[in-house]
């Protein structure tokens, strides 16, 4: 049986939405046992970092996210070997950042990853609608590229977590009674220009997250234990008004405006006690 019981690990990679902000409201709403865990809008994965739960599926629909986390679970001391070969050089950022995934190894790829996630501006994960990264040169003096003693945290925590490159219908195809489910989907946008994040090719639009919504249903109907969060729009209030729904405060940390990186309102959604 999993547990709630939280040992701090944190993520690698940086990540727009990601949930470092909100760990401990997360935290402190887990439901104290459950069996396996699943986060299958995976991103930086705080959260499970956080758990560490004796068994988990973590997923994503970005495949390339998910080389990442194989290699660092599978092999990872030759990923910071490799790691140690990049330089943080703006025309070498640009020449990485222009080679194309498909064109290298499982362990290249997932270097490439981590290097422009920590070179690139704001370490915003993007792609175009052709799914290419394209995210600018950050021109950071110092970045860290290769945190050793976290990448090797990160091995352990995942060496017993199944990893799966899918959309969240497929990743949960094998969720059960007693298991705990955690959503972090793309969050509805509260204004046109906070709907910055395109980490896949495709977008999620209005319709995506009310297929979320009946997915939600079917995980409670199906005896799960579900967690979901969302940015406090009217939209989740009208998708889970039959569940717990409670509001919490996040510090926005990705914005072009940085007098907009303060405090807003986010929602926590339940379907436990």
């Amino acid at each position: 049986m999993g547990t709630a019981t939280t040992r701090r690990t944190r993520p690698f990679l940086k990540w727009a939405g990601g949930k470092t902000q909100l760990l401990s409201e997360l935290a402190s709403r887990l439901p104290a046992r459950f069996g396996r865990y699943y986060e299958p809008f995976a991103g930086g994965a705080a959260l499970f970092f956080a758990v560490q739960p004796d068994e988990a599926v973590i997923s994503d629909s970005n495949a390339e996210l998910i080389n990442c986390y194989q290699v660092v679970r599978d092999d990872v001391e030759a990923l910071i070997d490799h790691l140690k070969t990049h330089v943080n050089e703006e025309d070498y950022f640009y020449e990485l950042r222009g080679t194309q995934p498909s064109m290298l190894g499982a362990l290249e790829r997932a270097s490439r990853m981590i290097y422009l996630n920590r070179t690139c501006f704001n370490g915003l994960y993007r792609v175009n609608a052709k799914g290419v990264f394209n995210t600018p040169y950050g021109r950071y003096k110092n970045p860290s590229i290769c945190d050793e003693g976290l990448l090797r945290e990160a091995s352990a925590a995942l060496e017993s977590a199944e990893l799966v490159a899918s959309d969240y219908h497929q990743a949960l195809v094998t969720a059960t009674r007693g298991d705990f489910v955690y959503l972090d989907p793309p969050y509805i946008p509260v204004s046109e220009s906070a709907d910055f994040k395109r980490y896949t090719k495709s977008q999620f639009r209005e319709d995506d997250h009310r297929r979320l919504a009946q997915e939600y249903r079917r995980l409670g109907d199906a005896g799960c234990k579900v967690l979901l969060s969302n940015s406090w729009h009217p939209l989740v209030e009208e998708l889970y008004s039959a569940y717990t729904i409670e509001q919490v405060s996040a510090r926005r940390i990705v914005n072009c405006d940085a007098s907009k990186r303060g405090p807003v309102p986010e929602a926590i959604i339940r379907n436990y006690g």
